[in-house]
């Protein structure tokens, strides 16, 4: 059996009920996994602890660091570390960032986060495919 490495994105959220176990669900519905910090500060830790993350997830609203600011320290540490950003309509304060999602689609985010790592995307489709067939 082949060892498959899965993505990992690191899923950036205010405090609130409800709206991080709704994306770290969403996510991990795909089959990645999921690191969750819940201000910026936090994540700046956890990123710096676990730097070969796929992909950061971010809330564009968060309250203890500015969504730009924070995505500039991200990138002053990995360059290439890809960034999406989850805005309300209208928001326009992460240039920084790589990719920007107005409000919360579960879809379209998944679509962006496969983008970012296909290979893997399809082998974990392939091995559910494989799943689905074997408990038939």
């Amino acid at each position: 059996m082949l060892c498959m490495i899965r993505p990992c994105f690191l899923v950036i959220d205010r405090e609130f009920p409800g709206s991080i176990s709704t994306r770290k669900l969403v996510i991990e519905t795909a089959k990645f996994n999921v690191l969750t910090a819940y201000s910026g500060k936090e994540a700046l830790e956890v990123f710096k602890r676990f730097p070969a993350v796929s992909g950061v997830v971010l809330d564009g609203g968060l309250d203890d660091v500015p969504c730009g600011e924070l995505a500039r320290q991200i990138k002053a540490l990995q360059p290439k570390m890809p960034i999406l950003v989850i805005t309300t309509p209208g928001f326009a304060g992460c240039p920084e960032a790589d990719y920007q999602l107005e409000s919360f689609d579960p879809a379209k985010l998944l679509e962006i986060l496969r983008s970012l790592k296909p290979e893997a995307s399809a082998e974990i489709e392939k091995r559910n495919e494989e799943l689905s067939r074997e408990k038939r």
